[in-house]
């Protein structure tokens, strides 16, 4: 269905900022490996961990080759979330984004 309205949209190509929770636990020294995400853990009230992952990715192709690397260690995909598209205005993922709740949670 056709959007009557002006607003950019995210496209295939288009750099953005995500936020990539996680159940279990990635170590830090993965980072290089997971397209230099900025990786933090967490512990829940049942003592299970959270990695959460913040990270600039150049395209959709990259993402999937972050979320791709996570399957692969069998670590349980908790949510993924756009912090911001990466444009002169929007560069540091802890400021709010104008994207902020476009997410997709499993």
């Amino acid at each position: 269905m056709p959007n009557s309205h002006n607003e950019e949209h995210l496209k295939l190509w288009t750099p953005a900022t995500y936020r990539i929770e996680v159940e279990g636990e990635v170590p830090e020294s993965w980072s290089d490996r997971l397209g230099g995400m900025r990786i933090t853990t967490r512990q829940r009230k049942d003592q299970t961990t959270v990695t959460t992952l913040i990270g600039r990715v150049r395209d959709q192709a990259e993402l999937s080759g972050v979320l791709n690397t996570l399957y692969e260690l069998h670590l349980p995909i908790l949510s993924v979330k756009i912090l911001a598209e990466d444009n002169d205005a929007q560069k540091d993922p802890d400021k709010p984004a104008e994207r902020q709740g476009k997410e997709v949670t499993t």
